[in-house]
């Protein structure tokens, strides 16, 4: 889990694919704390394995114990 907060630190404000244990996930890293990682979406972002309410612009908590890989795009 130090490694993928580490990996997020790195990548704070870069647009990026998060694969998770439930799905995978595009927006932008806007905060990491030791537990999550906080991903800004957009209408235009394709989520898939999460359903989910809001509007075009959300902020999205992924936990970094179930982060798997992180790639920009």
């Amino acid at each position: 889990m130090e490694q993928m907060y580490h990996i997020c630190k790195q990548h704070m404000n870069r647009r990026v694919r998060i694969h998770t244990r439930c799905g995978c996930f595009e927006g932008v890293i806007c905060h990491v704390d030791r537990d999550n990682v906080y991903l800004r979406t957009s209408g235009d972002v394709r989520i898939s394995g999460w359903f989910g309410f809001g509007g075009a612009s959300d902020i999205l908590t992924l936990s970094l114990f179930t982060l798997l890989a992180i790639a920009l795009i």
